[in-house]
């Protein structure tokens, strides 16, 4: 993550993701983007917001061209994990910048921005400035993973339904005056490639976990949990039975979850 104001991730949390991210990816999209790219004898893709390099262990290998990455996060240590664990075969260099700051002179020469569960913690200025940039360099874009505020589960809870609206609530906070976009970012990116005359394509990309996702379910929840409480307090005590009811679910493997995303592609 890159912006300057928002908090560090986790490279554990980083790393528990990064199978059920690539299974969930919209590899139809991919298709789109090969025949964009034609025989491009190299690319040159921007990450942003690159955390341990996930998208580019998962996309490198399905891209015909010789490939050199730049990556960008707000974290060298991140940056650093993300170097050590590039795929083969590409090369790959570093920025640490905020992406507010991107602009169309930043993205001279290259063939692809590409950014992974990022925009929601964007404000609608910041998703704007990447279509911006994306648009005046004639580059096209593929922001994967953007989480739009729908989760089901099986077997399904009375509480789920409260829980969800104080989660997504929570997303869409205001962080040292800057107005998060949490599961309205999707549609925010869509409609600021829409302004600058860029024609997008978005698919499905959820999360489908159940029992042998178990660590990963686990850890998401509570996450998902806790921060609908610290948006809405008055939750904390019917939370902690919901939260007993669900941790026993998920260690016998009986608790199913949908945690919905989108990918989008843009083809100026």
């Amino acid at each position: 993550m890159t912006s300057t104001l928002m908090p560090g991730v986790s490279p554990d949390w980083l790393s528990l993701r990064e199978p059920a991210d690539a299974r969930s990816r919209a590899a139809d999209l991919v298709d789109d983007l090969r025949e964009r790219v034609g025989d491009a004898p190299r690319m040159v893709i921007h990450d942003l917001g690159c955390g341990t390099g996930s998208a580019a262990r998962w996309l490198a290998p399905k891209l015909p061209a010789a490939q050199h990455w730049i990556m960008w996060d707000r974290d060298p240590d991140l940056l650093a994990a993300a170097l050590a664990g590039k795929p083969d075969g590409i090369t790959a260099a570093t920025r640490v910048r905020d992406i507010g700051t991107l602009h169309a002179a930043d993205l001279a020469g290259a063939a692809l921005v590409t950014a992974s569960a990022l925009i929601d913690i964007l404000t609608v200025d910041e998703v704007d400035a990447i279509a911006s940039a994306c648009a005046g360099a004639g580059v096209p874009a593929l922001i994967m993973l953007s989480v739009v505020g729908r989760v089901e589960f099986t077997p399904a809870d009375p509480f789920d339904a409260e829980v969800a609206a104080a989660f997504n609530a929570h997303q869409r906070r205001s962080v040292g005056g800057r107005r998060l976009l949490g599961p309205d970012a999707v549609a925010a990116l869509d409609e600021a490639f829409a302004r600058h005359g860029v024609a997008t394509t978005l698919r499905p990309s959820p999360w489908q976990l159940g029992a042998d996702d178990r660590a990963l379910l686990e850890v998401w929840f509570r996450e998902w949990l806790a921060a609908a409480v610290d948006q809405v307090p008055a939750l904390a005590a019917p939370a902690a039975g919901y939260a007993r009811r669900r941790t026993a679910e998920i260690a016998e493997g009986r608790l199913t979850a949908s945690v919905h995303h989108v990918d989008l592609l843009a083809l100026p």
